[in-house]
Parts: C-alpha cells; structure tokens; sequence
C-alpha cells in the first residue's frame, strides 16, 4: 500500500465517504481511513449515519409503521387480518442486513472510483514541510498528505453522571438493539432521534413517556406545525411533558427510575424497564491527537472552520458534525462535495440556509428556509399560504390526511423564505421547496408548476396558491 497521499480523509461517514469519492472522481490519490467495525470485528465504514443512526432507524420505522398499519389500519382497506404477531428478532435481523448492505455499498464504492481505505483509528503524528503524518492503529505504516479532510462525526451526549450501559440507559445504539418490547418505555429529549425511537416503540406495544427540558415542543420548528405534530403524536399514544429539569437516575434492581422537576406539579418520578437518552451530540475528537499539530477547537469542542470549511492549518479542513452547523447528514455530504472541489481549485459551495430538516416519525416532519417567528422577529414582511391534506385527493386515497404545507414569501418580492410540512411523505416532498429556494422561487413560480394528479405535491402547489389566496381546492 502507498503511504503518500494527494488526500487523506479521516472518517468514513456521510461526509467523509462522499469527500473521498469526490476528490478521486476529480483525479486525486486518496485514502480514507475510518474505525468503525461491524460484529465481526471487520470494517464498517458509513459512520453513526449507516450503523447506528439515519438507516437503522429508518429500518425499525418503516418494520414498526407496517405492523400498526396492519393492526390498526387494514381493515379499512377491506383486508382482514385474524392474527398479527411481532417478532422483534426478525425485525432487528432485517436492520441488521440492511446496514450491512450498506457498509459493503460504501466499499464497492472506494473500489470503484480507487479510494484507497484504511480500517483503523487515524491519528495526527505530526507536520513535515508542507506534508501531515497519519498514523493508523492496528498498522505500522505512516500516512501522508498536504491536505486532511476531519470528518470524525459526532458521540451521544451522555446525562451527567449517567453513563450509558447501553442495557436500561440506551444511547440511540441501544435504542436500535432492544430484544424485546419494553412494557415501558422512557425518554428523556424530546428531539429528532427520542421522537423516532419513542415512535417506534409505541407502535409496537410499549408505553412511550418522554421528558423534554424545553418548554416548547420542536422549537427549531414553525410553530404553527409543531403545534399540529404535538397534538397528533400525543393523541397516537406517545406521553410527552414539556419543561421538565431532571435531576437523577436510580437504577433499582429491573426498573429505572427517573427524578424530575415538573413546574406544575413539584419532584415527581418516572419508572421504565428502559430508557434512551437524548438529549444531543457531541463533536468526535477523541483519539484525534490533533494538539499535535495545533488544530484549534472552539470552546464547545468543534474544529474551528471558516465558511468553506478551512482550519486555521494549511491544508487541513473539517465537515460534518465536528464543525458549526446542524448535524445532519446530508449536510455533510454537502460539505464532503465542496471541500473536494475547493481542493482540486474549483469553487465548492454549501448553503447552509437551504439545509432541509427532517422528523421520519407518522406523521413526518420536514421544513427548510425560515419560520414564521423567525420572521416575526427580524420584522420581515411575509404572507403564508397553507393547504391541508385533509383537502388532498391522494391523501385521501391513501388514508392519510392529517397535517398541512405551509409557504411563507417575502411580502414584496414573493421570494419564497421557508416551507414547513407536517403530513405524509414530508421527507420527499420538502426537496421541491429545497430546489425553489435554492434558484430563488417565488410562490408564484411554483404555483405556475403543473403538478402531477392526484399526488401529494399537489398540497405544496396549493399552499404556494394560497400565499396568493388563490388556492383552488378548499
């Protein structure tokens, strides 16, 4: 194996996998090195995204959401089901193989487009002229390149002083890998990945509480469809309290036990069989050794980036969840692409304000753009459009109308600044508001968009429409 590099990228996540790939495509020697490891003890490459994050959980939802749509929802359709049984084994296996899949994915890959991969955990050794030293554990070769790409990811943030047994207090790998349903079920955040997982779940049996320190619900979110996903998700089954300061977790004999403040109503406790904490991610730098080539960290413990990415270092840069910014996936992958071509010296570009969100629970949650609060505090003129699915035709078909579209234009230029979705397939139909915004769309211009009948889309023309109040079918 080479030791001598145009690009060593350290990490093989979203952002880290698709930067290698980049920079071979654009006639770079490259090599990726990364630590995750599969059961076996083989590589794993794909980050928490692929192993224990975004495609797990994506599995467990979609085996979750079809056993409630069988318990709950067949008998409409005119399909009578007399027995219905979970195997949760089955189940995990199923997302087992998919994971697995895609980690070989990630490999074909690097094969194909001659990235060069490294299965260890990468280091700084040191700078000699314009070349950094990587040393790789389990190897006793020295890797070199003048420009490093830090893709490392993010941790679980862990409650202080509660360390993850990953057996009663699950971080989201635990989550992923719980054998049995619980008959009860905690959660302490109320975000992204505690409302997956409690959704998950619920659906299958499991009686969901969830703790939430915030005391608003999904505050990153319109306000306008938090509200709506709140009141659809308590009326599922989920139990979610809101502005909660919890102080301790007692581990007695089978049963967690959960100490918390509710403002309303004093000390109170919660008792589960298991409990996953969320309550956010922490930059991955551990094991990293980058003093040794003086990379600066912010005060929270992120690479500190320009907006392309830059370190301070010649040469080095950082994507993806150690580096400002939401830690979403795509967005690294985002930043994987720009910095690659920002190497070659082309011109990479990533527009952090057209980042789209995404909540998979039933219903979905997606948004892109601006608020309506947000709005509302900068004292920018708007005017929204909405349009329900209740009055979608597809919607309709499918069983599945609750939520909305909402479309917020700047009030003069029609520039359409966000659109917020709660409802069906949220996760698909938000790239058309991405693509908008990202060329500059006015409502106008997607209204004036034939959108295929009957489909789903159809409620975001209707709610661009609606900024006009010119919506057609309510």
């Amino acid at each position: 194996m080479s030791t001598e590099f145009d690009v060593i990228v350290i990490g093989a996540g979203p952002g880290g996998y698709i930067a290698a790939i980049r920079a071979a495509q654009l006639g770079m020697r490259v090599a990726c090195v990364d630590a995750w490891c599969n059961a076996k003890g083989g590589p794993a490459p794909g980050g928490t995204c692929t192993n224990i994050g975004c495609i797990p959980s994506k599995a467990l939802l979609q085996s979750s959401e079809n056993y409630e749509q069988v318990r709950r929802h067949f008998g409409e359709h005119g399909v009578l089901v007399q027995t219905v049984a979970m195997d949760v084994g089955k189940m995990l296996a199923r997302k087992t193989a998919i994971v697995q899949q895609n980690n070989e994915g990630i490999l074909y890959l690097f094969k194909k487009n001659g990235v060069t991969f490294v299965h260890g955990l990468a280091r700084f050794e040191g700078r000699d002229q314009d070349r950094y030293r990587i040393a790789v554990s389990g190897t006793e070769a020295i890797l070199s390149s003048p420009q490093i790409v830090v893709a490392t990811g993010s941790v679980a943030r862990p409650l202080p002083g509660v360390a993850f047994d990953e057996k009663r207090v699950l971080s989201n790998d635990g989550a992923l890998s719980i054998g049995e349903i619980p008959a009860r079920l905690g959660v302490i955040g109320a975000g992204v990945v505690g409302l997956e997982m409690g959704s998950v779940w619920r659906r299958l049996g499991a009686e969901v509480s969830m703790l939430e320190a915030l005391p608003a619900f999904l505050p990153g979110a319109d306000e306008q469809i938090a509200r709506e996903a709140f009141k659809l998700m308590t009326r599922q089954g989920l139990k979610i309290q809101l502005g909660v300061g919890v102080e301790g977790v007692d581990l007695v004999g089978d049963v967690v036990k959960v100490r918390y403040l509710d403002s309303a109503k004093g000390a109170q406790t919660l008792e589960c069989d298991k409990l996953i904490v969320s309550v956010g991610r922490l930059p991955n730098t551990e094991g990293l050794n980058g003093e040794a080539i003086g990379l600066k960290l912010d005060a929270r413990g992120f690479v500190e980036v320009d907006s392309d990415c830059r370190t301070h270092l010649p040469g080095v840069w950082a994507i993806g969840d150690v580096v400002r910014g939401p830690m979403l996936a795509h967005k690294a992958e985002e930043e994987g692409v720009a910095v690659a071509e920002s190497i070659a010296g082309q011109h990479g570009h990533v527009d952090l304000d057209t980042i789209p969100w995404v909540i998979y629970t039933s219903p979905e949650i997606a948004w892109v753009g601006q608020s309506e609060q947000q709005l509302k505090q900068t004292g920018r003129p708007y005017r929204a459009g909405r349009f329900p699915f209740a009055a979608n035709g597809r919607a309709r078909a499918m069983g599945d109308t609750n939520g909305m579209v909402k479309c917020l234009a700047d009030a003069k230029t029609d520039r359409v600044l966000g659109v917020h979705i709660v409802g069906p397939m949220a996760s698909e139909l938000i790239s058309e508001a991405v693509l908008a915004m990202a060329f500059q769309a006015s409502s106008e211009d997607i209204a004036r968009v034939c959108h295929a009948h009957p489909s789903l889309s159809e409620a975001t023309r209707e709610a661009a429409l609606a900024v006009d109040g010119r919506a057609l079918n309510i």
